[in-house]
């Protein structure tokens, strides 16, 4: 009883911080890893016991980074490329990850099926393709209220495994605990050992790509079309094997594969953020690349305060709600030296938003000779519930946005630099539709079929290859190339 009364009292707090109020502009403070802490913070979760909270942050700080900011800055340098249209970006990954999904194969499964979309992408639009993954890192999820009500029952919302538990619904399992920030840390670095492990150690080879295709896919329409165009890349490789060209070269035997994760978690990412012993600059050691939300990117407050100082690429998640304007003020703090590939905005904003809002962002950003790498993150505009009770979302209109996307970048004259999806490389039944054994509402493929996910849903493997076979004919589209020559 006392616990529940101690969590209500702390949902209320919670619930007042989420109102936002734009603070007056005044002169910006010096940047510290901790400054944000002096800031209005909205989406952090309160720790009934701050002593452990502090005890649980120095144990993180004293630990290895996740990443190196070697690797950061190569990344920055490819995020560059494609800023000035000489490359492609492609984000996937979970919606959330959890504990409980984490396997060697789950990660193997979500890996090979970015590489399937990154040989499709980069056949498909003559353009080199940036692999980054939402892994090894992306476990706190925003929520709309930081309270939920369950048969009369009202406790603090869940916000991902890093922070609390979703099962079962009891004020213990619902308070935030510290302590589970230090079991995301150690996932996270097995993660990252996997993927390190496949992105060099020669299962990216490019003469494995047939190797690459999940089982129940492979009988699949869109399993038959990725093999077509598998043949047509090994009959390029032995081609140039016959012409004497070296194939065991890195460039052909591994990929890069970078991470990235929503920057919501303050005490745990100011925890990872080290000073680079060569560079003296501050990177954030958790994730190459860090974002922050459409409900944590206002200026003056937390998040906002805490990802400006960062030496890391940043991304910014931008609605139909921004204005020109709001998106010149994020390039100005986040970039003002105007370095090409620093920030990524990530719009998400439904095809019919997409054609409305963007061009007078796109215009305005053109015309103050700012650089951004522009990204579409399709499905976040696109979600709903079903009248089976399912959150879901619809391939078709997944689709229609990244068209709608492409064509707008066209008509502007502006670089269509990437796509940000929520998919996964198992055989989930999460977002209705897609153009081979779709999911329905009901059925054998029925949205209670395989649905598995630990919050918003993914699309399958099988819809992810249709989607990227979709982008790289609009990315042939852009650039006055034919259309692709592997229908069925």
């Amino acid at each position: 009883m006392k616990l529940s009364s101690t969590i209500l009292v702390l949902t209320a707090a919670a619930t007042s911080a989420m109102v936002l109020q734009q603070p007056a502009k005044t002169k910006v403070a010096p940047w510290t890893p901790a400054s944000w802490r002096t800031k209005e913070s909205t989406q952090i979760p309160v720790y009934p016991d701050q002593e452990a909270l502090k005890a649980t942050e120095e144990r993180i700080s004293r630990c290895a980074p996740l990443v190196f900011a070697g690797e950061v800055r190569t990344l920055q340098e490819q995020l560059s490329q494609a800023c000035t249209g000489n490359g492609f970006v492609l984000f996937g990954g979970d919606c959330a990850e959890s504990f409980s999904e984490f396997s060697v194969d789950h990660v193997r499964d979500t890996f090979r099926v970015i590489l399937q979309m990154a040989l499709i992408l980069t056949y498909g639009g003559s353009q080199p393709v940036i692999k980054i993954g939402r892994m090894a890192g992306q476990f706190a999820k925003p929520r709309s209220s930081p309270t939920e009500t369950i048969d009369g029952v009202t406790l603090p919302s869940y916000q991902g495994d890093n922070i609390n538990r979703e099962q079962p619904f009891t004020a213990e399992a619902r308070q935030a605990d510290p302590e589970r920030m230090v079991q995301a840390y150690d996932q996270c670095a097995q993660t990252l050992n996997i993927l390190r492990a496949f992105s060099v150690g020669g299962y990216a080879n490019l003469n494995r790509l047939h190797q690459w295709t999940l089982e129940f896919v492979e009988q699949t329409p869109a399993g038959s079309r990725y093999r077509k165009l598998a043949n047509k890349v090994e009959e390029t490789l032995r081609f140039m094997s016959a012409v004497g060209i070296k194939l065991d070269t890195p460039e052909l035997s591994s990929v890069d594969f970078y991470t990235a994760h929503e920057c919501l978690l303050l005490p745990y990412e100011e925890a990872m953020t080290r000073k680079d012993s060569t560079s003296g600059k501050y990177y954030d050691t958790s994730a190459h690349l860090l974002w922050v939300g459409e409900r944590t990117r206002q200026p003056g407050f937390a998040h906002f305060e805490f990802v400006r100082g960062l030496e890391n690429p940043l991304g910014v998640k931008i609605s139909d709600k921004a204005t020109p304007e709001d998106v010149l003020e994020i390039l100005d703090t986040f970039n003002p030296r105007n370095i090409p590939g620093r920030v990524t905005l990530i719009t998400r904003m439904t095809a019919e938003g997409i054609r409305k809002s963007l061009p007078p962002m796109l215009k305005a950003v053109k015309d103050s000779g700012k650089h951004a790498l522009w990204v579409c993150d399709p499905v976040h505009g696109n979600g709903f519930q079903a009248e089976n009770g399912f959150k879901t979302r619809s391939f078709d209109a997944i689709r229609d946005e990244l068209e709608a996307f492409f064509d707008v970048h066209r008509e502007m004259g502006t670089h269509p630099g990437g796509i940000h999806l929520e998919m996964t490389g198992k055989d989930v039944t999460e977002c209705l539709g897609g153009d081979n054994n779709e999911v329905t509402m009901d059925g054998e493929r029925g949205l209670g079929t395989k649905y598995e996910t630990h919050c918003d849903p993914r699309l399958n493997a099988m819809q992810s290859l249709e989607l990227a076979f979709c982008v790289a004919e609009k990315m042939r589209e852009v650039q006055g190339f034919p259309d692709l020559d592997f229908k069925l």
